[in-house]
């Protein structure tokens, strides 16, 4: 990854502690409880930088779904793999470095914020976005060009795809960190993940 790739990263830490504020504060007292002001005071930050970041609170507040916050996470990433892994095994890594027991929390509440705000429902599509996106770029960089970018971006959209309907609950599944009584019928996440990549390996 470029120095320029991980100067980004680190300005989208800075991005990521103003929107835990704003989802924190959006927990705490909804929606309509708290100002931008609030939040660049919970964050320790100027309302200048929170412009730098955000046209709105409902922005920000979506934003803090997006978990890949660290150039660590990427260093270590990019670390463990060689220049010949297969591309469905990066993304496999990819989505367990985002896709935690926090980043689905999240979204579920986040989720039910938009059905009594729903203003917020283009901002978590846009977040959304964002993390398919992230994968993507890092995707790119890590396949050295062995794969087309259209080929990327459609594994990429499948795969995400097929994570969007946990988010609301319309599939039975138990998502990290969720207990088995909680979701006594449900398949584990990690098998929904398994016959999601056994399928792309093997054929529909």
């Amino acid at each position: 990854m470029s120095k320029q790739s991980l100067r980004e990263l680190k300005k989208e830490a800075t991005g990521h502690a103003l929107a835990d504020a704003a989802f924190e504060l959006a927990i705490d007292r909804g929606l309509d409880g708290f100002t931008v002001d609030d939040i660049v005071q919970r964050a320790v930050y100027s309302r200048r930088t929170f412009a730098n970041h955000f046209s709105c609170k409902e922005e920000a507040v979506a934003t803090a779904a997006l978990t890949f916050k660290s150039t660590k996470e990427a260093e270590d990433l990019i670390g463990d793999m060689s220049e010949n892994t297969p591309l469905l095994d990066m993304l496999y890594h990819m989505m367990k470095m985002q896709m935690t027991a926090d980043h689905f929390w999240k979204m579920r509440k986040l989720v039910s914020l938009s059905r009594r705000n729903p203003t917020l429902v283009p901002y978590i599509l846009s977040a959304l976005q964002r993390l398919k996106k992230s994968a993507q770029q890092i995707l790119t960089e890590l396949s050295h060009g062995r794969y087309s970018n259209e080929h990327i971006h459609l594994l990429v959209g499948a795969v995400y795809g097929a994570i969007q309907p946990l988010y609301d609950g319309s599939l039975d599944v138990s998502l990290p960190g969720e207990s088995a009584s909680e979701t006594s019928e449900a398949i584990s996440y990690e098998q929904y993940v398994d016959t999601i990549f056994n399928y792309l390996r093997n054929g529909f």
